[in-house]
């Protein structure tokens, strides 16, 4: 198999993944987003700031409009929510959501 074909297989993989777990409607700067918030987040249900995100490799390339676009769209489709009794910029990652 050809390195072509290699990563054809993985990528279509990776969208059935995605399918999987009900995410294949994000689009990719939503899914850097969220992918980077429960990478960085040690516990599930613990709050993460928004700093910690936007540092995440993932995130980090984004332009600044794009990653908080992309994280108010987050918290309006109800995969990131804002931490209650958390200062401002804290968010959680929908532990329903990662733990399919």
């Amino acid at each position: 198999m050809d390195k072509l074909s290699a990563l054809f297989e993985l990528r279509c993989l990776l969208r059935k993944m995605e399918a999987d777990v009900g995410l294949e409607a994000l689009t990719p700067a939503e899914m850097d987003v969220f992918l980077a918030a429960h990478s960085v987040t040690e516990k599930l249900g613990e709050a993460v700031a928004s700093d910690q995100i936007r540092q995440h490799e993932m995130a980090s390339c984004l332009a600044q409009a794009t990653y908080h676009r992309a994280l108010r769209s987050l918290v309006r489709l109800g995969l990131l929510e804002k931490a209650e009794g958390c200062k401002a910029r804290q968010y959680v990652v929908r532990s329903d959501i990662v733990s399919q």
